[in-house]
């Protein structure tokens, strides 16, 4: 059975840190590209960070670059996303994704994965 297992979520001030965790399980981990996405209440789910399967192309939405890292740690079949300096409006579900096929630039943030977790929320108050 394919899991994929969100962790990490909180209540947090503005200007403060996470770090999220993602544990997969039931597929190759070391053969997917990885993705945090997140969906904000009443808003579309968006792409937030891209791994792919060695690290080897790494891509982030522009409204967290700078401020959010994405690795992965094949051994442990361990997905993170750790985010700093957060805002109010970082505030959402995340989620991460697990795709096996081929992503780039023009497609990591559309939602065509394999499979996907139950999210963990983020809230950043003001």
């Amino acid at each position: 059975e394919v899991q994929l297992v969100e962790s990490g979520g909180g209540l947090v001030q503005s200007g403060g840190s996470l770090r999220l965790s993602c544990a997969a399980s039931g597929f190759s981990f070391s053969t997917y590209a990885m993705a945090w996405f997140r969906q904000a209440a009443g808003k579309e789910r968006e792409g937030v960070a891209f791994i792919s399967y060695r690290s080897g192309r790494i891509y982030y939405a522009g409204s967290v670059k700078g401020r959010f890292t994405v690795s992965r740690d094949n051994a442990k079949n361990m997905l993170y996303l750790q985010m700093n300096s957060l805002k109010p409006e970082d505030t959402a579900m995340y989620y991460c994704a697990a795709g096996g096929k081929y992503y780039g630039l023009e497609n990591w943030f559309r939602s065509d994965y394999n499979y996907w977790g139950q999210g963990t929320q983020v809230t950043v108050s003001s």
